[in-house]
């Protein structure tokens, strides 16, 4: 039964969040009967679920001091260039700079936290391959099923190579903007 399904992630949404209905995606609840436009979207539904599990990715360009200082593995001098540098403009130019000041290593491994959202459209194959965990073929399938009209169609066509849990967290660091 699809109901039972949702409730233990309806459940661990209920408390980090606090007051959201979630109700599935839009084909789950037409199909059980409930008026999709006032249930809350497959996409958000993802996202909040995205959250609760992996944590908050903080954007170079809207971090605070206070942020940027509290994450793992940054050092003054990183935070500092990278408060100057900005707004950066792509995932590339946050990672060039960022590694230019703690070296590459520690650059790859900030991005578990430190992150500049990549259009999924239009992002380059050195942007995919900066996602933690991705390597040449996930960057492959990112870039085979281009166009993406929504992200539904980005859980779909990734969800065929890893999990859903997997495909959860790298929708984190993509966007259709």
């Amino acid at each position: 039964m699809r109901l039972g399904l949702l409730a233990l992630p309806i459940a661990l949404l209920m408390g980090p969040i606090g007051g959201w209905a979630c109700a599935g995606g839009e084909s789950e609840t037409k199909a059980e009967g409930v008026d999709a436009e006032s249930a809350a979207s497959s996409d958000d539904v993802a996202s909040a679920l995205s959250v609760a599990s992996f944590g908050e990715l903080v954007n170079p360009n809207e971090a605070a001091s206070a942020e940027l200082v509290a994450l793992e593995g940054l050092t003054a001098e990183a935070v500092a260039v990278l408060e100057g540098g900005r707004p950066f403009a792509s995932m590339a130019e946050v990672h060039l700079v960022l590694s230019a000041a703690i070296g590459d290593e520690a650059a790859r491994a900030a991005h578990e936290r430190l992150w500049l959202p990549i259009g999924l459209n239009d992002a380059t194959r050195e942007e995919i391959l900066l996602i933690p965990g991705v390597g040449a073929r996930m960057a492959h399938e990112f870039e085979e099923y281009r166009p993406y009209s929504d992200m539904e169609q980005f859980r779909r066509e990734i969800g065929k190579y890893v999990d859903g849990e997997e495909v959860a967290r790298l929708e984190r660091y993509v966007t259709l903007h």
